[in-house]
């Protein structure tokens, strides 16, 4: 599933949809074993999402099975907002994601469970920023494939201009006007969805 359709299918639940869902929701909070369809329902969009942040395929199953133990590890927490609960596991990936990224940069193993769990917690009530990552995430994903790379590795891996441009083979003013007009782009289009 491509980002574009992605972002429609979280954004387009109707209300007999968004009302199915809380009774899932409700169901797997009173028997963890009812978890089972809102898993199903959302592996895929969970999983395509990790995948394109992810260097490899192990990687993104690993981070993919991680996001759903966390989520129905805190199942009993979360507070029903009318949002999709989509929105919830990609702020829990997104979460992941981040830890896995800064162990990496900084080569200490930290128990991903206790932060996550953490995070879990204080995201499931903040509804409006959970919608704003998740568009802004499939925004930078329709970017075009170069000023998309540029976005990602500045702001996601916090890489310098001089690491981005000799990584992609280029001067460190073409990352730059790269960078620019990406930015430009995803101002325009946060303007147009206000």
């Amino acid at each position: 599933m491509n980002a574009v359709a992605n972002f429609a299918n979280l954004s387009s639940l109707n209300d007999a949809g968004l009302n199915h869902e809380r009774l899932l929701i409700e169901a797997a909070q009173n028997d963890p074993s009812r978890f089972a369809e809102l898993y199903e329902n959302n592996f895929h969009r969970v999983y395509a999402f990790v995948a394109r942040r992810v260097n490899d395929r192990d990687e993104a199953q690993d981070v993919t099975a991680e996001v759903f133990h966390q989520a129905l590890k805190n199942i009993g927490r979360f507070q029903w907002r009318g949002v999709p609960f989509a929105a919830w596991l990609l702020r829990i990936a997104t979460n992941a994601l981040a830890d896995r990224w800064q162990r990496a940069s900084r080569g200490i193993e930290v128990q991903a469970e206790d932060s996550l769990e953490e995070r879990a917690e204080s995201d499931a009530g903040n509804t409006a920023e959970l919608e704003r990552h998740a568009m802004l995430f499939e925004l930078v994903d329709r970017l075009p494939a170069d000023q998309r790379t540029v976005v990602l590795r500045r702001f996601v891996d916090q890489k310098s201009i001089r690491e981005i441009a000799q990584e992609l083979g280029r001067s460190e003013g073409a990352v730059k006007q790269l960078q620019f007009r990406a930015l430009e782009t995803l101002r325009g289009q946060v303007r147009k969805s206000q």
